[in-house]
């Protein structure tokens, strides 16, 4: 047992003893009564940057229960911690025949999971190691050579791989910590485990996954690349076995199919399996590009270059009526990527190293799409980002570069660059679009009331010069693949459907945890 004591406002500057040293203070503990004490939470509040504060919460062990008990009695700012076993000790691992379809956070931590508790998982992953992967996607970004099945959104680590590494998620799941001390053992910063926007860096995340990947094949797991999914064999309303796409087939009491957002091909054979898919809602919108500095300015005022604060981030949302438009995966020193995964298509997405030292920073501005906005269908959502990307594609040269244009062109009806505040970073090249011509209306109309509600709130966002590629398509999954209590699909028997690509998850936290949860189900079975 322990408490943590929260809200402990300190200068930016403050190391870890002056902050402990400050919720003793405030909790009126005597260092001589205290066992243990450590940084459980930090986080920076620049809310007013004319005096920007650490805000941190210590996790305090006393030599007495009763003490603990007294001070959580007596402080709101006090409440216990109290960690209960999250996984089973002993698991008996029986024969079953497990296969994990796709190697990204959801495939990984249940295929580690499994790995650990003494079964023997086969994971087939569509794309190539991390690795190969990182080559096929440099030749794709300065050659414009896309390789439909190892790219930015499939392949070892999925479409994280190829982003900022971000670990912070709205989900408030005791199994988050799980995963980020699983994170912090296979080689991720330690400080992942008390920031309270923590990230690993794409260059960071690369060396992680490989570090899992050794371990489950240590386990007796086997991890398989260039192994793609092409259908599933049923018998008697149960998952037989799975169909490879070079003909292969490989028996299984169970499948999990953590796919990713981005295997259309999939969902249309799941579709035509009678598989039950329905529609969810998502979002489309483009990527916005400020410099870092301008975007420092705007949160931290005149310490914008203090060495002392972090690189610049932000979170921003509007709402007008049922529609909403906000920031999403904000990459500070990041660039703008090509992430196409079909053929004669345009998807950007953004992605930062470990030190965000790049010169701009870049987020999605993402106006929600509902199902009514594309006629309920199951697939109707994969189609309305389909025909953008290829609207794209078509617009901007037919040649992967992107459609690109300033705020202040796009606010004033047409597009074009003409005084840019900032360089594009999209890595193929951009080239002037108009984006009435490339979006339907509703995005358009949501993107224009949002950019200027945003620019009351963050000076940066008030730049005309200001640069927005398009499109941004991939912010979640589209459809849902309909699950029970038991984790398995509504439709057929050990089938687990897991993750972000069956709707059950939004970024590489909540996917790893929904990953953690099928195989803590599958063992039970």
């Amino acid at each position: 047992m322990a408490v943590i004591i929260s809200q402990i406002k300190t200068d930016i500057s403050a190391d870890n003893r002056e902050i402990i040293k400050a919720a003793l203070k405030k909790a009126g503990i005597g260092r001589e009564n205290v066992v243990r004490a450590d940084i459980h939470r930090t986080s920076l509040d620049a809310r007013n940057n004319k005096r920007i504060l650490l805000v941190s919460s210590v996790r305090v062990e006393l030599e007495k229960a009763s003490d603990e008990k007294a001070l959580c009695e007596k402080y709101p700012f006090c409440a216990f911690s109290e960690r209960g076993k999250l996984l089973p000790d002993k698991v008996t691992a029986s024969d079953k025949k497990i296969v994990i379809a796709g190697f990204g956070p959801a495939g990984m931590f249940a295929g580690l999971v499994l790995a650990e508790y003494g079964f023997s998982p086969v994971i087939i992953e569509r794309g190539g190691d991390v690795d190969s992967r990182a080559a096929a996607v440099e030749n794709f970004w300065n050659n414009a050579v896309l390789d439909p099945e190892t790219n930015v959104q499939f392949g070892e680590g999925g479409a994280g791989t190829f982003s900022d590494g971000k670990l912070t998620t709205r989900i408030n799941d005791p199994l988050c910590g799980y995963v980020l001390e699983k994170l912090a053992e296979f080689g991720a910063p330690e400080e992942i485990l008390v920031k309270a926007k923590p990230h690993i860096g794409t260059d960071n995340l690369r060396n992680v996954i490989k570090a899992i990947r050794r371990r489950i094949t240590e386990l007796g797991g086997t991890v398989r690349f260039h192994s793609k999914l092409s259908d599933i064999a049923v018998e008697n309303g149960r998952v037989k076995s799975v169909i490879l796409g070079n003909g292969e087939n490989i028996c299984c009491d169970a499948l999990i199919l953590a796919v990713g957002h981005s295997a259309r091909d999939t969902f249309e054979m799941l579709l035509k399996k009678n598989i039950f898919i329905e529609p969810k809602p998502f979002s489309i919108g483009a990527r916005i590009e400020h410099s870092q500095e301008d975007v420092d300015r705007s949160l931290y005022g005149e310490y914008w270059n203090d060495v002392r604060l972090p690189k610049g981030e932000y979170q921003l949302s509007y709402r007008k009526g049922e529609r909403a438009v906000y920031t999403f995966c904000m990459c500070p020193g990041g660039i703008v990527v090509p992430a196409a995964s079909e053929p004669e298509t345009v998807v950007t997405n953004g992605m930062s190293y470990f030190a965000r030292d790049g010169r701009n920073a870049n987020s999605a501005v993402a106006v929600s799409v509902s199902p009514d906005d594309y006629g309920n269908s199951p697939l109707g959502g994969v189609e309305l980002a389909r025909n953008i990307e290829r609207k794209a594609f078509a617009l901007a040269g037919k040649n992967y570069k992107a459609p690109a244009s300033t705020v202040g062109n796009f606010l004033d009806g047409k597009g074009g660059l003409d005084n840019a505040d900032a360089s594009p970073t999209y890595g193929i090249g951009v080239s002037e679009c108009n984006f009435y011509e490339l979006f339907p209306e509703f995005i358009t109309e949501m993107l224009n009331v949002g950019l200027k509600a945003f620019s009351g709130k963050m000076k940066c966002f008030g730049s005309r010069g200001a640069v927005l590629t398009a499109p941004e398509t991939r912010t979640s999954s589209p459809i849902r693949i309909t699950r029970g209590g038991d984790m398995m699909s509504v439709s057929l028997k050990g089938l687990y459907p897991c993750g972000e690509g069956a709707g059950y998850a939004g970024g590489i936290m909540s996917a790893a945890v929904d990953g953690v949860k099928c195989a803590l189900k599958i063992m039970e079975a």
